[in-house]
């Protein structure tokens, strides 16, 4: 087959796609003529007066009163042993600093960081994240560790979070 024969054969084709085409949407165009008529006839049978006469008419729900009588004191029943096996993250922090990520792939072996603690300031203590306490590091046979100076009162965990 030729160039000229496939054009002309690709233009009847297209051709024949438009027809289709329009006369998918005349038919639609009758399918929306016919939903438009139903909701007009919907709507002319419906009467939004009665259902808000019906709606302000109608009587509020009642419910009777809460009591605590069955329920017992929470300190008297507050088991704590359901909680004691609960894993939790605890982490020392030195120090931090932000720094650009082009001067973070600048760095290599030897290279410092400054941090943004002073020498023989006390370390934070995190559990999961959270501030509880403030400590200095210790070496116990071999090990770090870590020296509790000062514990962070709920009342204080509190306020940071202000």
């Amino acid at each position: 087959m030729s160039d000229e024969e496939n054009e002309n054969e690709n233009k009847d084709e297209n051709n024949n796609k438009i027809e289709n085409d329009n006369k998918n949407e005349n038919d639609d165009g009758a399918d929306w003529g016919d939903a438009l008529d139903e909701q007009a006839a919907g709507e002319a049978g419906g009467d939004w007066g009665d259902a808000l006469e019906e709606q302000a008419s109608a009587e509020a729900a009642s419910f009777d009163e809460v009591s605590d009588n069955g329920i017992k004191s929470i300190d008297s029943e507050l088991n704590l042993d359901v909680l004691l096996d609960v894993p939790v993250t605890v982490s020392m922090e030195v120090g931090n600093t932000k720094i650009s990520i082009r001067n973070l792939l600048q760095l290599n072996q030897g290279s410092v960081i400054e941090l943004d603690r002073l020498a023989g300031e006390p370390m934070d203590v995190l559990v999961n994240g959270t501030l509880i306490a403030r400590g200095e590091v210790v070496v116990v046979n071999d090990k770090f560790g870590l020296r509790l100076t000062d514990i962070i009162t709920p009342a204080e965990r509190v306020k940071k979070l202000k």
